[in-house]
C-alpha cells in the first residue's frame, strides 16, 4: 500500500499560524522523499509571492513560514534573514539553529536565550547551548549542562548526542558512539547523530556502514555539506562514480559559488571512463612491501652486514638505488659478498641497481631526516599529517600512502601524489596551501 504523502501546501500555505508542532510534521512529509522537496519549494515560492504584497501585521506569519521553509532546504542565510524579522519562541529558536550552520556562535546563543525567554522548552534550548559551547571549545561548560540535565533528559535523543559530542571532543570515540547510537535508537531521523556515526566509521575504514548512515542522513533535511562530500568520496573509493557526480552535483547546485564541488564534480564525471584495476595496485602495495623489508631480515655474513651498515643501506630498497661498482668500491666487499647479496635480490625478484636502470629512484615511503635542519624546523616536519585538518578526499589518500608526517609528505611529488586513487587537482591544491601555512612544499615544487 503506497504512503500518502502529508500535503505541505495545507501546512505551510493554507493555514494562517505555523506552530511548534507542525515542525515535526513538514519533517515527516519531508522524510517521504519523492517529490516533498520540491513540493517545498514551490510552496516556498507561493509564500514568497504573499509576503510581497501581506499587511505588516501578516508578515511577520509569513516570514516565519518563509524562515523555517528555507531552514529545512539548507539555505541558512535566507532562513536566519525571514526568521529575524519574524517573532516568537519558535522563529527564535530556529534563528539560533541556522547561526549555528553558519558557525555563527556568538549570535546562536542570542537567539537560544530569546527562544527560552519567550516561552520555547528549557531543556531543548540548554542542549542546543551545550552544542554552541562545546564548538567553542568550552567543553567543559558544556558538560556541566549536560550534567544538570542528565536525569530529567533521560528519554531525549538530542542529550545523548550532545553528550556523546562532548565525549568526541575529549577524544572518547568508544562514548561518543555510544550516545550517537543512543539518541538514534530514540530518534531513528536524528541526522546530526548519524551523520556523526558515518563520520566515525569512515574515520575506522568501515566504508559499508558509513555509506549507510550517511546516506540515512539524506532524507532528513536540512542536509548538510559534509554529508555530501564525505558520501561523495565514500562513493569514489568504491567505484560508484555516478553516485559520486550526483553528490558533487548537488552541492554545487545548492551553492553555485562553491568552486570545490565543481572540480569534484569534475572529477567524478572523469573517473567514470578511467580503467582502475585494483589488482595492480595491489601489486603496486605488495611491491613497496618488498622494497622496505630490512637488510637485517636476512642471514648475511658478517663483512657483508657491516660493509652495507657503512654505506648505510638498510633495506632492499636502498640495495636497488646502488650500482655493483659501488658496492665493490666499499672497503672489504668483494666478489663473495656482491654473490650474497645478489642471491637475495633475486629470491625477492629484485636486482641491484634497479631503480637506476629504470630511471626512477624509488623513493622511501617514510621520511629521512635532512642533513643541517634546526630542531624548529624538524619539529615541523616531525608533526602528523592530521594537523594539517585535510579533507576526506585527501586525508584518505595519505592513508593510503601511508604518510603519517609532513616530512613524510614532502618527500612526494605532486606527480606521485596525483597516481593515487581519487587524488585530483583539487586535493593536490589543498595540500599545497596547507603545507605552506608551515612554509613547506612537496618535493620538486
Amino acid at each position: 500500500m503506497t504512503e500518502q504523502l502529508i500535503d505541505l501546501r495545507a501546512l505551510l500555505v493554507e493555514r494562517e499560524d505555523f506552530e511548534g508542532g507542525m515542525v515535526s510534521k513538514l519533517r515527516e512529509g519531508l522524510a517521504q522523499g519523492g517529490t516533498q522537496v520540491r513540493n517545498l519549494r514551490e510552496n516556498l515560492d507561493i509564500l514568497a509571492k504573499r509576503l510581497a504584497a501581506a499587511a505588516p501585521p501578516q508578515q511577520k506569519k509569513l516570514h516565519l513560514k518563509l524562515g523555517i521553509a528555507h531552514f529545512f532546504l539548507g539555505h541558512m542565510a535566507a532562513a536566519a534573514e525571514h526568521l529575524r524579522q519574524s517573532e516568537g519562541p519558535l522563529a527564535a529558536f530556529y534563528l539560533g539553529q541556522a547561526h549555528v550552520n553558519r558557525h555563527e556562535y556568538p549570535e546562536a546563543l542570542a537567539a537560544f536565550e530569546k527562544a527560552e525567554k519567550s516561552g520555547y522548552s528549557g531543556q531543548q534550548v540548554q542542549l542546543q547551548r551545550a552544542g554552541v559551547l562545546r564548538l567553542q571549545g568550552q567543553v567543559g561548560e558544556a558538560k556541566a549542562i549536560l550534567a544538570k540535565l542528565k536525569d530529567a533528559a533521560a528519554h531525549n535523543a538530542e542529550y545523548y548526542y550532545q553528550d556523546g559530542g562532548a565525549a568526541e571532543a575529549e577524544g572518547d570515540v568508544a562514548r561518543a558512539a555510544r550516545g550517537y547510537e543512543r539518541a538514534v535508537e530514540l530518534e531513528p531521523r536524528h541526522a546530526p547523530a548519524l551523520f556523526r556515526l558515518g563520520f566515525l566509521n569512515d574515520l575506522q575504514g568501515n566504508d559499508h556502514e558509513a555509506i549507510t548512515y550517511y546516506e540515512r542522513c539524506l532524507k532528513y533535511p536540512p542536509i548538510g555539506k559534509g554529508v555530501l562530500y564525505n558520501l561523495g568520496v565514500l562513493y569514489e573509493d568504491n567505484d560508484l562514480y555516478d553516485k559520486a557526480a550526483d553528490c558533487y552535483r548537488r552541492l554545487a547546485k545548492a551553492d553555485p559559488t562553491d568552486e570545490r564541488a565543481k572540480l569534484f564534480v569534475k572529477d567524478a564525471e572523469a573517473s567514470l571512463s578511467m580503467y582502475y584495476s585494483p589488482e595492480d595496485e595491489q601489486v603496486s602495495l605488495q611491491f613497496r612491501q618488498v622494497m622496505e623489508v630490512p637488510i637485517t631480515d636476512f642471514e648475511l655474513s658478517v663483512r657483508s652486514r657491516n660493509c652495507l651498515k657503512r654505506m648505510n643501506i638498510r633495506t632492499l630498497g636502498d640495495l636497488t638505488r646502488v650500482t655493483e661498482p659501488q658496492l665493490l668500491a666499499s672497503k672489504n666487499f668483494g666478489e663473495t659478498s656482491l654473490d650474497e647479496i645478489k642471491v637475495i635480490m633475486t629470491q625477492k625478484g629484485l636486482r641491484i641497481g634497479q631503480s637506476l636502470e629504470q630511471g626512477q629512484q624509488y623513493e622511501s615511503m617514510r621520511y629521512r631526516p635532512q642533513q643541517n635542519l634546526s630542531p624548529e624546523e624538524q619539529a615541523v616536519l616531525n608533526k602528523p599529517v592530521s594537523d594539517l585538518n585535510l579533507s576526506v578526499r585527501a586525508r584518505k589518500c595519505m592513508n593510503r600512502l601511508n604518510l603519517t608526517t609532513l616530512g613524510d609528505l614532502c618527500q612526494r611529488t605532486a606527480d606521485e601524489l596525483l597516481e593515487a586513487k581519487n587524488f585530483g587537482m583539487t586535493s593536490l591544491t589543498e595540500v599545497r596551501e596547507k603545507l605552506a601555512q608551515y612554509n613547506l612544499k612537496l618535493r620538486g615544487d
